[in-house]
């Protein structure tokens, strides 16, 4: 008698590699973020889309506050129209990184959320960075 897990049978291998080829391409986490951030020339812009105070409060070092409520074709201009961007929010309870990335993608800029968000950002025990002023 099949397990719970195993009712539904596991897809195909190559079904699952096209599947999780194409969640990568959607998504990163918040140590690859971390790890390419260290150099300090990261070949991505990483964007918090959550409200300004949330970000002065703390934020991910090196990270770009634009709420996405404010994403639009005019705000995005500083930036090359191929420029990959990283998109989080609060964490997993937040939905804002989706709003954001929906914006960005429909703008026709190349985008994926860091999974976790703020939430998993402190899980890991990475440190955050405070400001008095907001990043433009």
């Amino acid at each position: 008698m099949p397990s719970h897990v195993t009712t539904t049978r596991p897809a195909r291998p190559s079904d699952a590699a096209e599947h999780f080829a194409r969640k990568l391409a959607f998504e990163t986490d918040c140590w690859d973020v971390r790890e390419s951030l260290k150099d300090g020339a990261p070949d991505f812009v990483l964007l918090d889309v959550r409200g300004s105070a949330a970000y002065a409060k703390a934020h991910v070092p090196g990270a770009t506050s634009l709420p996405h409520r404010e994403i639009t074709s005019e705000r995005m201009a500083v930036w090359p129209h191929d420029m990959p961007f990283v998109v989080y929010c609060a964490g997993p309870h937040c939905n804002g990184a989706d709003r954001a990335a929906l914006k960005l993608a429909e703008l026709g800029r190349p985008v994926k959320i860091m999974i976790g968000g703020v939430t998993g950002w402190a899980d890991e025990n990475f440190p955050f960075a405070i400001s008095e002023t907001l990043e433009a």
